[in-house]
């Protein structure tokens, strides 16, 4: 696996659709930005081999995963940073539904 390669901890995971969570423990040595490019490049390589028509227009070309990403560093709230990506499928489908539910596009009713 590319994290054990680089020493890395996967501590929680969660995978939407359009995007992954991940708590990971790094080492110093290693550059949180050299870890994305790894993580992104390597996935992006193994994906487009186990899936190529999404090489293919309409879908992605050469691209996968946008160009940017969020990192935070942890200490004190550890855990609930855990739970939330832990979670946050349930949550984010918790939302969806509760959106669902007003539809700002719908005309008001005439009088």
């Amino acid at each position: 696996m590319l994290c054990e390669w680089k020493s890395v901890e996967v501590i929680e995971l969660n995978v939407q659709i359009d995007h992954i969570h991940i708590v990971c423990s790094i080492p110093p040595k290693v550059s949180v930005s050299e870890l994305m490019g790894v993580l992104k490049g390597k996935l992006a390589i193994k994906i487009f081999k186990s899936y190529p028509k999404l090489k293919q227009k309409p879908y992605w070309g050469n691209h996968f995963w946008s160009r940017g990403y969020f990192v935070t560093t942890v200490g004190v709230d550890e855990e609930m940073i855990r739970r939330y990506v832990k979670y946050q499928e349930g949550e984010d489908k918790r939302e969806e539904s509760q959106t669902r539910n007003f539809d700002l596009f719908t005309p008001p009713p005439e009088s």
